[in-house]
């Protein structure tokens, strides 16, 4: 039951945006030949960041591919939906109800950096 409030009070308060900020760089990845290894970490995490209470983020593959995809990631794209991550998390920090929401953000903007060898389990 908690999980559920505090998943209905994130999305409210700005999981919706993070999560299609993900579907979108998913989509345009989906579009072009070259951007499709990256699809799917992409769809991935933006399902975690619609619900993200009650899932942590595991380590699926720590291969090489794993790093050079996620090294163009960053590079392309990963900074962006980093930052706005970051900027989520601090308009979100200066209140007290949000602080636990500014922290989640703060984590996904690490995981913006390197998604791709990365799993979302239930816990």
């Amino acid at each position: 039951m908690i999980r559920l409030l505090l998943n209905i009070l994130w999305f409210v308060l700005g999981g919706w945006i993070s999560g299609t900020a993900w579907l979108i760089a998913g989509v345009i990845l989906a579009i072009t030949i070259v951007g499709l290894p990256w699809t799917p970490a992409a769809f991935r995490i933006a399902g975690f960041s619609y619900w993200p209470f009650g899932k942590v983020v595991t380590d699926r593959d720590p291969g090489a591919t794993s790093l050079l995809l996620n090294v163009l990631w960053l590079v392309l794209a990963g900074w962006w939906l980093a930052l706005q991550h970051i900027v989520l998390a601090l308009g979100l920090a200066v209140t007290i109800i949000g602080i636990p929401f500014a922290w989640q953000h703060v984590k996904l903007a690490g995981l913006s950096l390197t998604p791709v060898g990365k799993g979302v389990m239930e816990v």
